[in-house]
């Protein structure tokens, strides 16, 4: 019954924050020639590209090489901003088309790719800050469920002990010595398995309930050793040391 009630309450939040958005985007188009009604209408434009570009950015694959990521992350904004113009044009050829209903203007600055992106990405970058707040605020104590060879399982949070990529899989550790091969990607597993447990290399994703720093480059858990990266060393040392 608790994990309803904060499902819910996040629901509820993050639907908050989507009308809040929209309501501000709608304040800020009324500058650009638009009455209050019509501003709420065109900002209606920017809500699916927003909403897919919040959900798809953060799933770039980050283990994969920085040019792979930069051209991921390029891919999906353009295919965003491509929608976006996409519903704008909509809605002017809807309105056109009904005789009964006043015309929407078209300002210049909804045909400029720079104002449009910019306000996509505060949109997304909103909504990713605050489903990492609520994960924080509202952990989740369902069972993980994932396909390990071509089986179904169902883990605790609090039996994994850490994540480990290999090329196209990830091996899952349990602190019972089981091991399970999952196709996903290890950033996947970092958003699915959320604040209790970090990255320390673009390789492995460990417990912080379980994790020991023993050296600025090595974290022990569950009796192995495994390497900290130089882009992740100042974060876990943080974390792991209270520094």
């Amino acid at each position: 019954m608790l994990i309803f009630v904060y499902g819910m309450k996040k629901e509820i939040i993050i639907a908050g924050y989507w009308i809040s958005a929209i309501f501000l985007t709608s304040l800020l188009l009324t500058s650009l020639e638009y009455s209050l009604w019509q501003a709420v209408l065109m900002s209606l434009s920017f809500l699916p590209a927003a909403m897919a570009l919040s959900f798809f950015l953060p799933r770039a694959e980050r283990q994969a090489s920085s040019r792979r990521r930069v051209l991921d992350s390029v891919y999906i904004f353009l295919g965003v901003l491509v929608m976006t113009f996409l519903f704008i044009f909509l809605w002017q050829w809807f309105f056109r088309q009904m005789d009964f209903l006043p015309r929407l203007p078209l300002p210049s600055m909804l045909t400029n790719p720079v104002f449009v992106s910019a306000i996509l990405a505060i949109l997304a970058f909103g909504h990713y800050r605050l489903s990492r707040w609520l994960r924080v605020r509202f952990p989740s104590d369902r069972p993980i469920s994932f396909t390990s060879d071509y089986r179904k399982v169902s883990l605790q949070r609090a039996d994994i002990l850490y994540v480990e990529s290999h090329d196209s899989e990830v091996w899952i550790f349990t602190r019972d010595g089981r091991q399970y091969r999952n196709r996903a990607g290890i950033t996947q597993w970092e958003n699915l398995l959320g604040p209790t447990f970090l990255r320390i290399h673009r390789s492995y994703l460990v417990s912080l309930a379980d994790s020991v720093l023993v050296g600025p480059d090595l974290v022990s858990i569950g009796g192995q050793s495994i390497p900290v990266s130089r882009k992740y060393r100042e974060n876990v040392k943080a974390v792991l040391s209270g520094v």
